[in-house]
């Protein structure tokens, strides 16, 4: 489970530049994934031996100056929610604000690590005595950096791993299933968990405390132990309007981090949005199992050909992932969450499914005596062998001739016979290519 690290502060203090910096080439990654955060909310980043998720909170600007603190304490309180560690960013610049003094307050009582990090130094010699003022903060040591000129940046990541909680596997050797519940606020994360740990179930235990503040949930069904992450919204509720998109997508980071498969939930009642497309990206790109829960249905007018009209709506704005699966369900009456736990045991069995080798280069063999592979400049792609190296989610090393010749469509055609044969209902396919010369055979 890689530690999450938020990023806090004014508005122009320099949030995105330091968490442009910090994600360096992968940003691109994080950007170019189909229906992602586009907006660049995230990125998966290392420092030493140690990797970690950062989280830009920036973007969340006032509409005006009297609301600064107000969405700044919106910003602390979600850092906290779903932080590890907090750096809390000032600009030397402008000086040691009040508003600095207010939000280090939220973050001081949070009982998280918090880094004190002032941006804008251009030169630590000349402006030493003004980052010496923020000592009055009294959340330790102020670390001068300069995001733009990439000045500092070692100190400041030296203590964010500090940190970091020790390196451990012990939770990741449980056998206990994660399903974490996203989406956006208001569609019924809570309510089915609610309705999943009621009298009618046997729950074992709760397990508070994790590192992320979160109370996961243990529950049996049907002989079966399952541990839901909840990404329900802020424990406190503020009147400041919250930039919904944002803080939801910021939320579900951490939790599918953490899970197996998850579940996105969606409003049945207002049907599937861009928004959703944003947050199930997140669970596309770490490559879990999905399931797409339509809640609300029994408050849904139906005829013979609306179940039929929300999974092509489903299927078109969450193109990228035409492998999930969907479910119809109410969180209140309880209506097919049976269904949904058959479509939880189903994605964790593909998520784990191998495929003997000579099964696949056969199934390989006969995609391409069906379409002959793609021919650019008298070269024509050739796939030598093929093999499965991985699960969760499933990933196949295909060696061939010319790498550049493996277009992404004939990749998608490979894939499309792959689940013909297997089906792999509810996971993503990983495909690694590697180019070998004909000589090597």
């Amino acid at each position: 489970m890689k530690p999450v690290v938020a990023i806090v502060g004014r508005p122009n203090v320099g949030k995105s530049t330091l968490f442009n910096v910090l994600a360096g080439e992968r940003i691109s990654i994080v950007k170019d994934t189909p229906g992602v955060t586009r907006d660049r909310i995230y990125a998966d980043c290392s420092w030493l031996d140690r990797e970690f998720t950062i989280i830009d909170t920036g973007g969340i600007e006032p509409d005006s100056g009297d609301v600064i603190l107000s969405q700044m304490r919106e910003q602390a309180l979600v850092a906290v929610e779903t932080a590890d560690v907090i750096i809390f960013l000032t600009d030397v610049r402008q000086g040691l604000q009040d508003a600095d003094g207010k939000v280090c307050d939220i973050l001081r009582r949070s009982k998280k690590p918090v880094v004190l990090a002032v941006n804008k130094v251009d030169s630590f010699e000349k402006q030493m005595a003004d980052v010496y003022e923020f000592y009055g903060l009294g959340i330790g040591d102020p670390h001068p950096l300069s995001a733009a000129n990439q000045t500092g940046l070692g100190d400041l990541l030296d203590a964010v791993s500090a940190h970091f909680p020790p390196k451990s596997d012990d939770e990741d050797d449980s056998d206990v299933p994660r399903i974490a519940i996203i989406g956006k606020p208001n569609v019924g994360k809570s309510s089915l968990i609610n309705k999943i740990s009621g009298t009618d179930r046997s729950i074992v235990s709760d397990i508070a405390g994790t590192t992320r503040d979160a109370v996961d949930t243990e529950i049996r069904f049907h002989g079966k132990d399952y541990i839901f992450i909840d990404t329900a919204g802020l424990r406190r509720k503020s009147k400041v309007h919250e930039d919904i998109e944002r803080y939801s997508v910021i939320r579900a980071v951490a939790a599918v981090d953490r899970a197996d498969v998850v579940i996105l939930m969606i409003d049945g009642t207002e049907g599937v949005t861009e928004q959703d497309a944003k947050i199930a990206g997140i669970a596309h790109d770490q490559g879990k199992g999905i399931i797409v829960a339509v809640n609300k249905w029994d408050a849904v007018e139906k005829d013979d050909k609306t179940i039929y009209r929300q999974k092509e709506k489903i299927r078109s704005t969450l193109s990228f992932m035409q492998y999930a699966l969907i479910q119809f369900i109410s969180a209140k009456t309880g209506q097919r969450i049976d269904k949904l736990f058959d479509s939880i045991d189903l994605v964790l069995s593909n998520q784990n499914m191998r495929v003997q080798t000579g099964v696949l280069n056969e199934i390989i063999a006969d995609a391409a005596a069906m379409q002959q592979p793609p021919m650019d400049k008298g070269r024509r792609l050739r796939i030598f062998y093929a093999t499965q190296s991985g699960v969760k989610p499933p990933t196949f090393v295909l060696f061939v001739n010319y790498r550049d010749l493996m277009h992404f469509s004939y990749q998608r055609y490979l894939e499309n016979r792959i689940r013909e044969t297997f089906g792999f209902e509810g996971t993503k396919i990983h495909f690694i290519i590697r180019e070998r010369k004909e000589k090597d055979q």
